[in-house]
C-alpha cells in the first residue's frame, strides 16, 4: 500500500504539498499543459514563487459535506462552530464529518481547521494587526492559545515571526 500523497518516497520521488492561490493554479496548469518551452518560463515560476512561504500543507477536501464546510471556514476562519455542530446544518452526522475530513484530507477536523487559521493568521500579521487582533480574528479563544499553537507549527512566536518577516523584506 502506498502512503497517502506527500507523506514520503514513493519510487524514489518525494512530493512537498504547496500551497497556491487559484490564480497560481490556473498559471501553472496552463504552463503544464503547453508543449514548448516559451520565453515566459522565468515568469510562470517568478508568479508561483510570489505565494507566502511558510504556509502550511492544507489539502483540500472534495466530498460534499467536508469540502462545504472547508469553503465556509476558508471564508471565515473564526466560525466558531465545531464539527457536530456542522455536521447537524449538513443534516449528516459528526462521525461521518469527521470521516470524510480524516479520508479525503489526511487530517483530522481540527487539525484542518488550525492550520486553515494559522495561515490565514501569516496574511493579518504581513498586513501589520496586532497579534490579540489575529488571534481572536482567526478564530482562537485565546491570544496565548493562538502563540503555542503558532510556536508548534512554525518554530517561533507570532511576534517573532514579524520581525523575521520584516528584515527579510527590508534586505
Amino acid at each position: 500500500m502506498l502512503p497517502p500523497c506527500g507523506t514520503g518516497p514513493v519510487c524514489g520521488i518525494s512530493s512537498t504539498f504547496v500551497n497556491v492561490s487559484d490564480a497560481q493554479r490556473q498559471l501553472l496548469l496552463s504552463w503544464m499543459r503547453a508543449s514548448e518551452v516559451s520565453e515566459e518560463d522565468p515568469a510562470v515560476f517568478a508568479v508561483l514563487c510570489a505565494g507566502h512561504r511558510d504556509v502550511l500543507p492544507l489539502p483540500q477536501p472534495t466530498g460534499r459535506s467536508a469540502a462545504t464546510v472547508a469553503g465556509e471556514l476558508m471564508r471565515n476562519p473564526g466560525d466558531p462552530r465545531t464539527a457536530s455542530e456542522w455536521a447537524e446544518s449538513l443534516y449528516t452526522s459528526s462521525t461521518s464529518l469527521r470521516r470524510a475530513f480524516r479520508a479525503e484530507t489526511g487530517l483530522a477536523f481540527s487539525e484542518w481547521r488550525t492550520r486553515l487559521r494559522l495561515n490565514h493568521s501569516l496574511q493579518l500579521l504581513a498586513a501589520g494587526h496586532m497579534v490579540s487582533t489575529v488571534a481572536a480574528r482567526v478564530g482562537f479563544v485565546s491570544t496565548n492559545g493562538y502563540i503555542l499553537a503558532f510556536r508548534r507549527y512554525f518554530g517561533e512566536t507570532p511576534g517573532a515571526y514579524v520581525k523575521r518577516s520584516a528584515t527579510r523584506t527590508a534586505a
